[in-house]
Parts: C-alpha cells; structure tokens; sequence
C-alpha cells in the first residue's frame, strides 16, 4: 500500500510582495474592498497580518491588531474559490491563537448584517453580539451598519 500525501494549506506572515495577490481576492469578494494603501498601512503599523497558501495559491488572509489585552480582527478574508471548505475557520483558529499570545484577553470584529456566512462562522466560535455601529459600512446605496461581535480568549 502507499500512501499519497495531501498538501497541507501553510500559514505565513504576509508581506508586501503579496499585496497584489490579496487585493485580487478583497476586490473579489468585497463591494468596497480595502485598498492597497489599507494593507500597507497595517504590514507598517505591525499589526499581525497573515496569509494561507496551498502552494503558490492564496487562499485567505487576516489582519489582527493587539492592544492593552483587546485583539480586534481588521479583516479575515477567502477567496471565493475556496470558500466554504474550512479556511475561514482555520484563519479563525490561528488569528485567536495569536492573539492570545500576544496578552489578547478578548477578541472583537465587526461584520456586515449582509454577511451571514460570516455571522455563523463567528457564532461557531462562540462570538456574540454587544453592539450595532449604525452606518458603519460603505455601500451600494447608501451606508450598512455593523454588527459588533466579540469572544473572551
């Protein structure tokens, strides 16, 4: 019998050489994506910012900032391609794992009501619900509120 090894999605810190592959999979999946000048901004501030690559392909990324105990999650993106396949839980998993290393007591983000794909994958991990940001978000016609969820770490 022989075995036949799977790749194995890999985790990196990201960098500015992938920027244009991220902005490819944000402009995808966002009707007001961050701009290049938003990730450029964090990669220099040192926010935690990671990738997840199978092989040569980007499959996701998030961008974690850690501050005085309270970790905010900036953005935890996948592109449409892989979606729906367990990468977004796995981003979501190491993202509080870091944040946890780095003295985060409590993790916070804030998501579109439109995005319920993102709400039940937040509320898996035990996030729930402590505020509304009223006109938080650009879009189509307007501005979107946000939902303001968080989970002890």
């Amino acid at each position: 019998m022989s075995a036949v090894l799977k790749e194995v999605p890999q985790l990196a810190a990201m960098a500015e050489p992938d920027l244009d592959a991220v902005l490819a999979i944000e402009s995808a999946v966002y009707s007001h994506p961050w701009t290049r000048g938003n990730f450029a901004d964090s990669l220099h501030a040192a926010y935690t910012c990671r990738t997840l690559r199978l092989g040569e392909a980007l499959l996701g990324y998030f961008v974690l900032m850690v501050a005085a105990g309270e970790a905010h999650l900036l953005n935890l993106s996948v592109a449409q391609s892989h979606q729906r396949r367990g990468h977004g839980a796995a981003l979501l998993r190491k993202a509080q794992a870091l944040a946890r290393e780095q003295g985060g007591r409590r993790m916070f983000l804030e998501v579109r009501p439109s995005n319920s794909a993102g709400q039940v994958l937040y509320e898996k991990f035990g996030f729930r619900k402590i505020a509304l940001r009223r006109g938080y978000y650009p879009a189509g016609t307007g501005r979107e509120d946000a939902v303001v969820l968080s989970v002890a770490l």
